[in-house]
């Protein structure tokens, strides 16, 4: 494989496998070496030789097994030449480093630790575990890629120097790491339904991860319902993932979107999940984010929406959870239910606090034309573009500028 177009499939079959594998090598690998600093480290420097590699010689048939074997011979490296390290050298040197089911969980709960401030928790959690890039993990943060990196190697010798085992925390320790575990989880999934760049505007590979893992949380701890929200979150999200774009990549508005191709099944057992963490009656920010998506995964078209209902659950999820971005949703429903004017003030409220978040100045495009002040709303409409890369998004907006091309300024 050789040329442009070889070194291309190897990045993108490096980038798969990373996020594919990250977790299950690094979490096999701080297993063996008791260290999870110099398995994440080790598995980086893997990745760089595979970049290295794959270009020349091909990508492997077993790409996740060429990248444990090497993986575990650059940490071998490092415990030899680190005089205070080689007490740990037999140990991995007789160790298979197998992957085990629990691993990517289980590491999820070590960089969350709380020995980790909540920022740097979630930083290495989307690094470490998820395999995204650190430019990706600083858009997240809304961050310099420097100042990313510079948290996620803070986090990382952190968690090393406190010796934080590879493993599932007890009831008894669960409550000072579940909210953490399930921020991770959700600004995951966040990333997967709306990507923040990229040439995908959907990445179903996140999706699958991140559903994977809160079905596993939620398994695992059957008597935390706000585990069991996040996974109905997820699910009802992906069971319309495919409606939410058109022929030409553009993103579909809700009203927008062929109902009759959402997973149905998926919906409605998804609700029934939701019910049975309700009747536990210790309601949270998830169980009520999933609440009003079950609104409307289970309208049967735009119209029948009960906004009513969505606006009385943004309300309560205002009440437990309350940021900028809520209140925009909360926004949002008011608009269908005391009109467009009175909704438009709430979101010029919030234009400070979000002056750099592309979602606020759609809204206020989408308020601004319904009240008729569509130089306004075009206004808005290409802040939105300038601010979004996500592919999708950017096409969704430009087809609204064109819609709202004519008419008065």
């Amino acid at each position: 494989m050789h040329g442009e177009r070889g070194e291309e499939a190897a990045r993108e079959a490096i980038e798969a496998v990373f996020r594919r594998e990250a977790a299950r090598v690094v979490g096999a690998l701080t297993r063996a070496v008791g260290d999870f600093a110099i398995a994440e480290e080790a598995f980086q420097e893997a990745v760089v030789a595979a970049l290295e590699r794959w270009p020349v010689d091909g990508v492997p048939d077993r790409p996740g097994a060429w990248l444990t074997r090497v993986a575990r011979n650059r940490a071998i490296d490092r415990l030899r030449r680190d005089a205070g390290l080689r007490a740990r050298l037999p140990r991995l040197a007789q160790s298979a480093v197998r992957p085990r089911a629990t691993d990517r969980l289980a590491l999820v709960f070590t960089c969350c630790h709380p020995a980790l401030a909540p920022d740097a928790q979630l930083a290495l959690a989307l690094r470490a575990v998820f395999g995204l890039t650190t430019a990706q993990v600083a858009r997240a943060f809304l961050v310099t890629e420097a100042a990313a990196a510079r948290r996620i190697t803070r986090a990382r010798t952190k968690i090393s120097a406190a010796g934080v085992p590879l493993d599932l925390p007890d009831a008894a320790h669960l409550d000072d790491r579940l909210g953490a575990v399930l921020a991770a989880l959700y600004l995951l999934y966040t990333e997967a339904h709306l990507a923040t760049a990229g040439p995908d505007p959907l990445r179903a590979d996140l999706a699958d991860q991140a559903i994977a893992l809160a079905g596993q949380l939620a398994t695992w701890y059957p008597g935390q319902p706000e585990a069991a929200g996040l996974w109905v979150l997820m699910r009802l999200g992906r069971a319309r993932a495919g409606a939410r774009l058109g022929p030409d990549g553009r993103l579909l508005r809700l009203e927008e979107q062929d109902r009759t191709r959402w997973d149905r099944p998926a919906i409605e057992a998804a609700v029934r999940d939701l019910e049975r963490a309700a009747r536990r009656r210790r309601p949270g920010r998830y169980q009520i984010e999933a609440a009003i998506a079950a609104c409307h995964a289970e309208a049967p078209s735009w119209e029948a929406t009960d906004w009513r209902q969505i606006l009385v659950l943004s309300h309560l999820l205002r009440a437990r959870h309350d940021t900028p971005v809520v209140r925009l949703g909360e926004a949002v429903a008011l608009s269908y239910v005391a009109g467009p004017a009175v909704a438009l003030a709430a979101v010029d409220a919030l234009a400070e606090e979000l002056a750099g978040f592309p979602s606020l100045h759609a809204a206020r495009a989408d308020l601004l034309f319904r009240v008729g002040r569509r130089g306004e709303a075009r206004d808005s409409a290409r802040l939105a573009h300038a601010q979004t890369a996500n592919a999708g998004r950017r096409l969704l907006l430009e087809a609204r500028l064109r819609a709202w091309a004519d008419g008065p300024s």
